[in-house]
């Protein structure tokens, strides 16, 4: 019982701690990041990847809207230092020759990301050291005017500004740094496709020949929220890592109070079977009537008769009724005789219990002595004893002794 009022005081008291914590709206400004990268970009096929790589750079601003779910706006631009064409035929990269200034291509569009770490092990309430995550995204292509070439037929052609719009697929691989998670180191695998006109002269299409392949690395700054961590929190109410684990703690204690609650209720309802089996086989024997007389000296006769209960019990039964006739029949032969009744109990069940029992099983002998035998009731005092252990036997410390004095002449 003490176990179950400690564990719902436990209870109380977490519901109360948790009822003052300031719950706070998450800001729109909150959980926004910048990220400056850079690396190489080449075609997917037809050159060799190195020796066709050109250097490519830019910034990302991104919104994390859940500790899952981001989404962001890109720059790139790529160095003109290599040229992507192997003549002019079937084989021409549609991102173009060299061009005619440093910067050649531009792509400038949204991207939505996953944490596919988050997704799959859950969010403990900041960054791991090393997170996942799938990148996809589209927007606008913009390659620069790339001069004048000689082509098979000697004819000279302009390579006019182009603009089309182009998709964007690859990974994120995060290293968060620092306690506070300020800052993350990224490598940034991806594949982009030219999605206009190309030299196989489909539109729309994910087609290898109109694809490159970007490998960057980035260094990403992430602002304050309003409460002052630089990462996503779990929910409205501002936990910081220490509340989380003092939480848990807490929660690990109840739970530990809970079971150890449990075994004592179990240990209880098996006591209480096997006390209602005890007390099954007790009604089912017979009732004894014991009788005692003692002399105590030879100026005064005392007798002593004995009335037995039931277990739990004060009413006398039919068994039982010739003991409390003995004694009313001695006292109407003998005016000058008085009567003691004291009543016990078994030291069964509990003890309030008992104390009462044992009063009510003295004043039951008294009601029927004065009521229906009308013995005087100045003549019979009767009390209550509490528990008795004056018997090995527990059924004969369920009792009312009566002794009765009588003076001889």
């Amino acid at each position: 019982m003490k176990k179950f009022l400690l564990l719902a005081v436990a209870a109380m008291t977490l519901s109360a701690a948790s009822a003052q914590v300031t719950v706070e709206g998450s800001k729109f400004f909150d959980n926004i990041s910048v990220t400056l990268k850079g690396g190489i970009v080449s075609p997917f096929q037809h050159y060799s990847f190195w020796k066709a790589a050109r250097g490519v750079g830019g910034l990302e601003l991104r919104k994390q809207i859940t500790p899952i779910w981001g989404l962001g706006v890109e720059g790139e631009w790529s160095i003109n230092t290599s040229s992507w064409t192997k003549g002019y035929g079937e084989h021409t990269s549609v991102w173009g020759p060299h061009s005619s200034t440093i910067i050649d291509h531009q792509l400038v569009g949204a991207f939505g990301t996953v944490n596919l770490s988050n997704l799959l092990l859950g969010y403990a309430g900041m960054p791991r050291t090393l997170d996942v995550e799938a990148v996809a995204g589209a927007g606008w292509w913009h390659a620069y005017k790339t001069g004048e070439i000689v082509g098979p037929d000697e004819e000279m052609t302009d390579f006019a500004d182009k603009n089309s719009w182009y998709t964007k697929a690859g990974l994120n691989l995060n290293w968060n740094i620092g306690e506070a998670r300020a800052w993350t180191l990224s490598l940034k695998p991806a594949v982009v496709w030219y999605m206009g006109r190309g030299a196989t002269q489909q539109t729309n299409v994910f087609n290898a020949n109109t694809a490159a392949v970007e490998i960057e690395a980035g260094i990403t700054y992430h602002f304050k929220n309003h409460n002052g961590a630089h990462y996503m929190t779990l929910c409205p109410m501002q936990y910081t890592q220490a509340d989380i684990d003092a939480i848990n703690a807490q929660v690990n204690d109840l739970r530990s109070q809970l079971s150890s609650a449990r075994a004592d209720a179990d240990a209880e309802r098996a006591r209480a079977a096997r006390l209602q089996q005890e007390l099954d086989e007790c009604n089912k024997r017979e009732p004894k009537v014991v009788t005692q007389t003692n002399v105590i000296d030879n100026s005064i006769e005392n007798l002593e008769t004995n009335v037995y209960f039931e277990i739990g019990k004060s009413v006398v039964s039919t068994a039982q009724m010739p003991n409390v006739e003995r004694v009313a029949i001695f006292l109407k032969n003998h005016p000058d005789a008085t009567c003691i009744i004291k009543g016990y109990a078994s030291k069964d069940g509990p003890e309030d219990l008992n104390i009462r029992l044992a009063n009510a099983r003295a004043k039951t002998v008294y009601d029927l002595l004065t009521s229906k035998y009308k013995i005087k009731g100045s003549r019979i005092q009767y009390e209550g004893n509490g528990i008795s252990e004056m018997f090995s036997e527990p059924e004969w410390n369920r009792v009312s002794i009566c002794t009765i004095q009588n003076k001889i002449k």
